[in-house]
């Protein structure tokens, strides 16, 4: 399956299916993996994400090049919408006329709007890093971290269908990938209170890309502790990392509704790159 991704990732220029679905494919996993096979080979691929809570099942989906323009894409991507049930969605990564065209034929809709948005590292110059007397900022320090790590992370992100309702074996999952770096994850207590986290930053390095570029990967803050600038706070620090890491460019993904997250990246020099969308079937279907 990696051959297959691996191929539609150099003639697309953009990755079909995202970190956690590669993940998926890589040990236990809820996620749903549907084949179309062509003369005993593997022609396309589709995961899907069971709905969960109240969020909708989520699909991703890639066609070999070699098998393209036999309307597999629109085989696969309908079969995934009609086994995840009622509001599934079903991601396109990068906007495509391809992934366009598929969603057209089968009367799609977008239902969520996905923004990568970059910049560089050396110019604008990044804003000074200064952190108040009463906040106490230290890079990850190992598994006793995790209880409130999970707990701040779904805290903050209970409403998001990819980042909330995390465990154990899923931070441990992305703790042992290659890229983590502690060194790379900023924890921010409060002076008074060490053992309450209030918010981190998780950042990345994709070494795949040439040059290698940071990414501002995850920022968590505990819903208990919004409004103090810490947000802004653990983003500069991370960037600074990043930059004096020697890296030139910078990435993030934020939802394109999140109008506080958006405001507060463009103030930082971010400007939107790339968009995924996220289509399903029209609420009268």
């Amino acid at each position: 399956m990696s051959a297959l991704l691996a191929a539609a990732a150099a003639a697309d220029g953009v990755a079909p299916v995202s970190e956690q679905g590669v993940l998926a494919l890589r040990g236990d996993s809820p996620v749903r993996h549907l084949l179309a096979l062509r003369a005993g080979a593997v022609a396309g691929y589709a995961g899907l994400t069971p709905a969960r809570d109240d969020h909708p099942a989520m699909a991703e989906a890639a066609v070999a090049p070699a098998h393209r323009g036999l309307g597999i894409g629109r085989e696969l991507v309908a079969a995934a919408l009609a086994a995840g049930g009622g509001g599934a969605r079903i991601w396109a990564h990068g906007k495509l006329p391809a992934a366009q065209a598929v969603a057209d034929g089968l009367g799609l809709v977008a239902a969520r709007e996905l923004w990568q948005m970059r910049r560089p590292l050396a110019n604008p110059e990044l804003p000074a890093v200064e952190i108040p007397d009463d906040i106490v900022v230290r890079p990850y320090a190992g598994s006793a971290d995790d209880a409130e790590l999970l707990r701040v992370n779904n805290a903050a992100f209970h409403w998001h269908p990819e980042q909330g309702g995390w465990t154990d074996a899923e931070l441990s999952q992305r703790r042992a990938e290659p890229w983590f770096d502690p060194a790379g994850l900023f924890l921010a207590f409060a002076a008074d209170a060490p053992g309450r986290l209030l918010g981190f930053h998780w950042t990345k390095v994709h070494d795949d890309e040439n040059p290698p570029a940071g990414e501002v990967y995850v920022v968590g803050i505990d819903p208990a502790a919004q409004g103090r600038g810490l947000g802004r706070l653990l983003t500069l620090i991370g960037l600074h990392h990043l930059r004096d890491a020697g890296l030139g460019e910078v990435l993030l993904y934020t939802e394109a509704d999140n109008t506080a997250a958006v405001r507060t990246y463009r103030r930082l020099g971010f400007t939107p790159a790339h968009i995924d969308i996220a289509y399903t079937l029209p609420a009268d279907r």
